[in-house]
């Protein structure tokens, strides 16, 4: 090669070596204490926030994040949602190798576009893009930078810096412009402990939080969002979808929101006014008339969702729900709201955090919740609340989906904040049970189960299985830990006034017991074993959260093979503590028949992390005892 080309073929090597390279994401910067116990490495998270208007909210971001292996692949976060009032003015990423040299890159173009929701969904807007990315080899280091406009102002962006488990956190960065200087509230949460940097004035908030290792999962801790730091923020003047509004607490809130979103919204035909009056004219008690309303929306409408424009935040009309039949959860409590409204009973739409329980903040006003039920105050009695999305659930019970949270109740007056009903003392499972021993080592049994609360809400709607997944119920996740059971019969009773369900069920259990030419050896506890016992945590970082009260109570009659002896029986236990009670029994009734009874109790609560080890050892001796054996001769 001659030298003049010689000397261009370097230049142009350098060239593209000095674009295409990136010495600070090579992998091997990353301190090995930040990737033990992490899937990814958040390099850095740099997210910019203008409050432009009132109406105009400017949000870009930089997030750079290593990921080690296919399981930190999550982490990448490389997506943007929009709709009819969130414009994304860019978007782009680029993936580099683990020495820092860039292998690809992804324009606007490049990402795939799709609706941002799943079935069950009539009419939306709400769409995402997202980064398709499938790495040819770990780890790899991706760049991702966007920006979006939105004209809804109502919600700002949280700050979560620890995002998730298994994430190393290197640097990351959240800063509000607000030009206009409108008034701004926020609170800061589970701060302490942590090396968080804040700047502030009038125009400009900043905070950061640099070099935090990966936090590993620990089962049955609090979620992560109620232990880490979490900021929130919200403008005293907003607009959401067009709406322009004020508030600076709830009470202003939930008047807006009454106003703007909900009033007007429930009116309904002369037709259908008439026809539920006639509907409860022969009805003497408020609750009987609001309960024959709710079995009226039950067996008339079914759940749809409808998030178009501002039909995210404000119910379809009641008389549209009315004619087609269908809505969501807003539209369907909007129109429970309206039929009562036609018979003179007042009721509020209540915004909540269904699923997982979680609080509606009490002091701290902003667009919450993911849900909507109604309240009914009957004066000198307990509320009244409806889930009026169901068309299963007894009246008057929420379940465990909505049970024992803050929410905040709509009233023309403005928001109010109240407190679902718990099922904390009512959640039980009370069985009784006639088992059969036989001398091959099988096993028949017929046994009533009676279950209430939360325990009724996990088992009610068993009974419109067909029998083929009936079977599958019982064999692979009510009782898989007894190997060849059937499932012979099954009969129910779905009780709805005294919200109760009864089970009566026929069993066979091949092979049992463990059967030799002297000895016959069989569990007592058939139907109701723990199995598990929870993970040990040698330095625990997380406090112990159990999530649901709940008491099962059993009693079982076991006859035992004719030509058979029971020479001993295992002693009972109880142990009682800040976790709950356990008590079993074993009683000689006769020759040929034992009396078991146990009874097992949880008690919800947060307790410290230094109570896990007492809370293992606790269920550590209920398996145990769960699980002994008793032993007959012939």
């Amino acid at each position: 090669m001659k030298p003049f080309y010689r000397a261009i073929f370097v230049l142009l090597f350098l060239h593209n070596t000095v674009f295409s390279q990136d010495t600070e994401l090579n992998v091997n910067l990353i301190s090995e204490e930040f990737k033990a116990n992490a899937d990814a490495v958040l390099r850095l998270s740099d997210k910019i926030i203008t409050v432009a208007e009132v109406d105009k909210l400017i949000v870009s971001n930089k997030r750079i994040v290593t990921v080690l292996n296919k399981r930190g692949n999550k982490h990448i976060r490389a997506f943007e949602y929009y709709n009819e009032d969130t414009k994304i003015k860019k978007i782009s990423a680029i993936i580099y190798d683990a020495s820092g040299n860039k292998i690809k890159k992804y324009s606007k173009n490049d990402f795939k576009d799709i609706s941002a929701v799943e079935g069950g969904q009539l009419y939306s807007d709400s769409r995402l893009k997202y980064l398709e990315h499938t790495p040819i080899s770990y780890p790899y280091t991706i760049v991702f930078e966007s920006e979006y406009q939105n004209s809804s102002t109502a919600f700002i962006p949280k700050w979560i810096p620890l995002e998730d488990y298994r994430i190393s956190v290197e640097k990351s960065v959240f800063s509000l412009k607000n030009p206009r200087n409108i008034t701004l509230r926020k609170k800061e949460e589970n701060f302490t402990g942590y090396s968080i940097k804040k700047e502030e004035n009038e125009q400009f908030l900043q905070y950061s939080l640099n070099d935090h290792i990966a936090i590993k999962h620990e089962k049955k801790a609090p979620s992560l969002y109620s232990t880490t730091p979490f900021l929130r923020l919200a403008l005293n003047s907003f607009s959401l979808k067009g709406v322009k509004g004020k508030a600076k607490n709830w009470t202003e809130f939930g008047n807006w929101i009454y106003t703007n979103l909900y009033e007007g919204k429930n009116e309904l035909s002369i037709a259908t006014i008439t026809k539920v009056k006639e509907l409860v004219k022969d009805l003497k008690t408020v609750e009987e008339k609001i309960k024959k309303v709710y079995e009226f929306v039950q067996n008339k409408t079914r759940y749809i969702g409808v998030q178009i424009d501002i039909g995210g935040w404000s119910p379809i009309t009641a008389d549209r729900v009315d004619i087609s039949g269908y809505g969501d959860c807003k539209g369907l409590t909007n129109y429970t709201n309206a039929l009562l409204k036609a018979i003179g009973i007042s009721s509020y739409h209540v915004i909540v955090f269904a699923g997982k329980k979680r609080n509606i903040d009490t002091d701290f006003s902003s667009i919450e919740g993911n849900h909507m039920i109604l309240n009914i105050p009957i004066k000198g009695k307990d509320d009244i609340w409806l889930e009026c999305t169901s068309q299963t659930m007894p009246f008057g019970f929420l379940g465990d989906f909505t049970d024992d949270r803050d929410v905040l109740v709509i009233t023309p007056e403005g928001g109010i904040i109240k407190r679902t009903p718990s099922y904390k003392n009512s959640s039980f499972q009370n069985t009784l049970a006639q088992v059969k021993l036989l001398k091959n080592g099988n096993l028949t049994s017929s046994l009533t189960a009676k279950s209430t609360g939360t325990q009724y809400d996990n088992k009610f709607y068993v009974k419109d299985y067909t029998q083929k997944k009936l079977k599958k119920y019982y064999k692979e996740y009510r009782w898989d830990y007894n190997n060849n059971l059937e499932l012979v019969s099954a009969e129910f009773n779905n009780n709805k006034e005294t919200v109760e369900f009864t089970e009566k069920l026929e069993l066979a259990i091949d092979n049992y017991a463990t059967v030799s030419e002297t000895n016959y050896l069989f569990k007592p506890n058939v139907l109701n074993r723990n199995t598990s016992i929870p993970d040990r945590y040698r330095n625990r970082k997380m406090p112990l959260k159990l999530y649901h009260s709940f008491t099962d109570k059993d009693e079982y009659l076991i006859e035992i093979p004719e030509d058979h002896q029971i020479n001993e029986l295992p002693k009972g236990k109880e142990i009682k503590n800040k976790f709950g009670y356990y008590k079993v029994a074993f009683e000689k009734m006769g020759n040929k028949s034992i009396k078991y009874t146990r009874e097992f109790s949880l008690t919800e609560g947060i307790f410290s992390k230094e109570d896990y080890s007492l809370y293992r050892k606790f269920i550590k001796s209920v398996t145990r005892h769960d699980n002994q054996r008793i032993e007959l001769t012939k």
